[in-house]
């Protein structure tokens, strides 16, 4: 346990007409120092800084000495009190408790990043997910190894944290955990939400995020291309599990449905809409934002073929085994292209809808996201790529 360190010095470069000098008061915790004065004057040479005391051949000695004393006391006491309390505190703190001011609690980052998942885990089920509490949570555990990798420490002052901090652990997360830099945005990103919680809150003065510059990340989007999507479609698999697994993908490149809504996906969820078709309506999980999507006429088929599957319109698969099928599956058709879940996504955003002039809007409001930049940061360069092919067939012309 860390000691308060009590020392009184006198100044001898603010002497005043009769040759005595303030004597002040130094307390240091934390390594952390706060110097003030005691309101005593003593004749520089009548000081024994040693045993920290007043000779006797200065006038009032005694009395000077029991002040001083007395005020060693106090600030011993506030000390005391503060360590009673078990919550972290800083030498300000000492010093405004022994003056007998009402002291605000000081938080450790990972202390107060506790607190902030405490309350917040209060909200699962009702505003959000347990997935996107687990999400912070993950960002906690980091950002504790951190500053026991490089602090060498448990925890570390909230009220201390600067850009240094923000830009050492961006570094962290690179060299030390490995992560890339979408991954390492998308931390830093919910990190600030409970830095900012506690410049609001007035437990950290400044937010160290407002001079930090988020590095840029341009993804490629992979999707397939009307060719491969048809090629796909017209190969017929002798195994059952690959055939399946095949019908789900198509579906979702006809759909959009990710891969926990196509699980979830109930013959409760098929409804007839307003025009008279058959259209998906369901919530998507990531956002609790409803997804109301027309079925095309290829994802009606693959409906039609499992109608008779229960209250489920797919049997479950995990998500892993999916993934790895699909390899398979991409390897017989011929298709040179890492098939996942997200890439069936992508088709029906790009090769379905954007190549046949469907609007930006209305595709991000059938993507179910959370707003029209996700989808323009997302797929804006397929727009580009759709108007320099319409441009080439122009020139052809």
């Amino acid at each position: 346990m860390e000691k308060l360190n009590i020392r009184l010095i006198i100044t001898k470069n603010k002497s005043r007409q009769d040759g005595k000098c303030p004597l002040m008061c130094r307390i240091t915790y934390l390594k952390v120092r706060k110097q003030f004065s005691v309101g005593q004057f003593v004749n520089p040479k009548n000081w024994n800084s040693k045993q920290q005391l007043v000779k006797p051949l200065e006038p009032e000695a005694d009395y000077i000495n029991s002040q001083l004393s007395l005020i060693k006391t106090k600030i011993n006491k506030a000390f005391l009190l503060l360590q009673i309390k078990e919550e972290s505190f800083t030498v300000d703190d000492v010093y405004s408790l022994y003056k007998g001011e009402k002291t605000q609690k000081q938080y450790n980052i990972v202390e107060f990043f506790e607190r902030y998942l405490k309350k917040l885990k209060t909200l699962v089920g009702i505003d959000i997910k347990l997935v996107t509490w687990n999400k912070f949570n993950y960002i906690k555990n980091d950002v504790s190894s951190f500053v026991k990798h490089h602090f060498k420490t448990n925890d570390y002052q909230l009220k201390k944290i600067e850009i240094q901090f923000i830009n050492d652990f961006e570094y962290y997360l690179k060299v030390e955990k490995k992560q890339k830099q979408i991954t390492i945005n998308k931390s830093l990103q919910r990190f600030k939400k409970v830095v900012r919680i506690a410049v609001s809150e007035g437990y950290l003065d400044k937010d160290p995020f407002i001079v930090h510059k988020t590095k840029t990340v341009r993804t490629k989007v992979v999707f397939l291309s009307p060719e491969e999507l048809e090629s796909l479609e017209q190969h017929s698999f002798s195994q059952p599990r690959l055939q399946f697994v095949k019908d789900l993908f198509v579906f979702s490149c006809y759909t959009g449905l990710p891969y926990r809504e196509l699980m979830n996906l109930k013959q409760a969820n098929i409804i007839k809409g307003f025009d008279g078709n058959l259209w998906i309506s369901m919530n998507r999980e990531k956002t609790s934002k409803p997804l109301s999507i027309p079925l095309l006429p290829k994802a009606l088929k693959i409906l039609e073929k499992y109608k008779e599957g229960g209250v489920s319109v797919f049997a479950r698969i995990s998500n892993q085994r999916y993934n790895s099928y699909l390899k398979e599956v991409a390897t017989i058709v011929g298709i040179n292209k890492n098939l996942t879940t997200h890439i069936a996504r992508k088709t029906f955003a790009s090769t379905v809808l954007l190549y046949n002039d469907v609007p930006m809007e209305i595709v991000s409001e059938l993507l179910g996201h959370s707003s029209m930049k996700i989808t323009q940061d997302s797929y804006g360069k397929v727009v580009q790529k759709k108007i320099g092919l319409e441009m080439e067939r122009l020139k052809r012309k």
